[in-house]
């Protein structure tokens, strides 16, 4: 090789520009045990369980960009910041033995993010296995959080303190801010409901509708909680103990029956396992449901997160069913809309509804009430095209090419726009992936390099007084300057959808180890591209674009949960393989192209590193 592609010297470049940018973050933002620079106190007025998963957050990505190929100085930061951030909340009284004391899983999904990503990076490490086991014991049976007997998770509000029964220590007013206002109320059927603004005049009303919510919302089992099975999942892949797998089987296996009676994955269940025990018989109206506050984009990626869990410590592909059905719940009301009719999730759809040709597109339906269904927006696709990549189903892609079709904008086009969850950008890939987007690596390794600029611009110019930070209500400060940018990398380097961000393990196609450092990511120098994922192969190309040799091992699977069963070198034939390892050795100034057929989840999945002696 004369000249290195485009993309691998964009995607080397990248690399190279995140290892200075988040030093810019931490040296902004950050004290020297890791903690943020926060002077405020959390725990306060009628929401104060909130705000844990806020510290966190900033961080999620550093291990992944690690565990793709960026300095080991990254890691050690992350794991920094983990520590410090955990005992700054515990001086708050948010944690107890570093656990988050009791709160939604819609929101404790995000913060384990972090936890995750440092469990999956350093597998050997004994305090991070020690911690993810007595974190999931408390969801075991013996364990404060869960009732074996009826097969429920207690509460909406759960974690170190077990129950947390209702939604506040102090208080049982509703509205808890009036930021919520435009989600409108739960329980909108019951006789305490009033209008919104009612409620805010009349703190009588506010406390007697707010008892109801307690009594209705306040206790038994959510879909959401289907997100802390990743916690469970998390100590099986670390210490390999089948009990947390076996429950994790249990636990979503007890939706999984849920679902058999009723059309749509409820959203709720009460103490004694029944749905709609507290809620006068409904599916829907549990905490983070169907009905309130944002319907499918919270028990969409619930039921998928413990629907790939389960598949993960099982093998059995039916549980994906779980998450397809509140997928397909939501398309049979699809309706080609306009940009007026975006409801109260629309606002990262914007740039794609301007660039239309025309005014309408497909959109679904996000909640359920009463009345039926309502509050539209653009499909996201991460659910349905994560569920393609997880399965293989010729019916899943089928659901990709659904919305596909019912698109008014171009699925080709990559928008330089950034959220918290640092995805959004499934649908260029998934277009790349299908051969209709040949420019997509380039155009898009540009944007994310654009973005992270953008952010250490704005640390640069950022006015919040360094010595004092931002207040309580403003603790998303650190999240939307986090300039860390994954999604690029996860899409081209290992042919992977973004993690799910309320609380989703990491599902990768492929990873990469450092031959000669024996450490997870890509060796220095080494660029790679999945360009094909189908069922029957899988098609990367590996450069080096430096000058000296370089070894590294490719893996099939997060968790080498898949297996090599041959692989072809550029155009040559193909020559048999076993287990979920090859290894390539690649000179100065190379690139090779690896076509490789799999057996999906062909064994037990694990951290172990390759170079484990009890590695496979």
């Amino acid at each position: 090789m004369t000249t290195p592609p485009v993309w691998a010297t964009l995607e080397r470049e990248l690399f190279a520009r995140q290892d200075k940018a988040w030093r810019a973050f931490a040296e902004k933002y950050t004290e020297g045990d890791g903690r943020l620079v926060f002077r405020d106190m959390l725990g306060r007025g009628t929401d104060d369980r909130d705000g844990v998963d806020d510290f966190y957050e900033p961080f999620f990505t550093w291990p992944t960009l690690y565990l793709l190929g960026g300095g080991v100085d990254v890691l050690t930061a992350a794991y920094r910041h983990w520590r410090g951030v955990t005992a700054q909340l515990t001086e708050m009284g948010m944690l107890r033995d570093g656990m988050d004391r009791g709160y939604d899983w819609f929101h404790q999904g995000e913060g384990m993010l972090l936890f995750y990503g440092l469990c999956l990076a350093l597998p050997d490490d004994a305090e991070l296995r020690a911690t993810a086991v007595r974190f999931a014991d408390a969801y075991l049976p013996g364990g404060p959080n869960y009732d074996p007997e009826y097969r429920v998770i207690r509460a909406p509000h759960v974690g170190a303190d077990g129950p947390r029964w209702g939604f506040s220590d102090h208080d049982t007013l509703f509205p808890w801010s009036t930021a919520l206002c435009p989600y409108g109320l739960p329980l909108d059927w019951i006789a305490e409901a009033a209008p919104f603004d009612e409620l805010v005049a009349s703190p009588a009303r506010a406390h007697a509708y707010g008892r109801a919510m307690w009594e209705r919302m306040g206790r038994g089992d959510t879909v959401v909680n289907l997100a802390a099975t990743s916690l469970v999942t998390n100590a099986y892949l670390a210490g390999g103990d089948r009990r947390h797998a076996d429950w994790v089987a249990e636990y979503v296996g007890a939706w999984r029956d849920r679902l058999t009676d009723h059309e749509v994955l409820p959203d709720n269940a009460g103490l004694h396992g029944v749905v709609g025990e507290h809620l006068d018989g409904r599916w829907y109206g549990g905490h983070y449901g169907w009905s309130w506050p944002h319907g499918f984009h919270s028990v969409g990626p619930a039921a998928l997160i413990g629907a790939t869990n389960a598949l993960l410590v099982t093998g059995d592909r039916g549980f994906l069913d779980l998450a397809r059905n509140p997928l397909d719940a939501v398309l049979r009301q699809a309706r080609q809309l306009t940009e007026h009719d975006l409801g109260t999730l629309g606002r990262r759809w914007r740039p794609h509804l301007r660039a239309m040709p025309g005014d309408r597109t497909l959109m679904v339906p996000l909640r359920h009430n009463d009345s039926g269904w309502f509050d539209h927006t653009v499909p996201a696709t991460q659910i349905p095209v994560a569920l393609w990549q997880l399965g293989r189903e010729p019916e899943d892609r089928d659901r990709v090419e659904t919305l596909r079709a019912g698109a008014g904008w171009d699925w080709g086009a990559v928008h330089v726009q950034r959220t918290k969850e640092e995805a959004g950008h499934e649908e260029p890939w998934y277009e790349y992936l299908a051969g209709r987007n040949p420019e997509y690596p380039e155009r898009m390794l540009r944007a994310a390099l654009a973005v992270c600029a953008e952010r250490v611009a704005a640390i640069d110019a950022d006015p919040l007084d360094p010595a004092v930070g931002p207040d309580a209500l403003d603790i998303h400060h650190w999240q939307e300057r986090n300039p860390v940018v994954t999604e690029a990398l996860l899409h081209l380097t290992t042919g992977s959808p973004q993690v799910l961000y309320n609380g989703g393990l990491a599902q990768l196609h492929l990873r990469y180890h450092d031959g000669e450092l024996r450490r997870p990511g890509l060796p220095a120098d080494v660029a790679a591209l999945v360009s094909d994922t189908r069922t029957d192969h899988t098609v990367v190309d590996l450069v080096n674009v430096g000058v000296a040799a370089r070894s590294l091992v490719v893996q099939a699977g997060t968790y080498a949960e898949h297996a090599v069963r041959t692989v072809a070198v550029d155009d040559g034939p193909p020559e048999r393989a076993t287990g979920p390892y090859v290894v390539v050795r690649l000179p100065a100034a190379t690139r090779v192209r690896l076509t490789l057929t799999m057996e999906l989840r062909a064994g037990a999945p694990t951290y172990r590193a390759p170079w484990r002696e009890d590695a496979r």
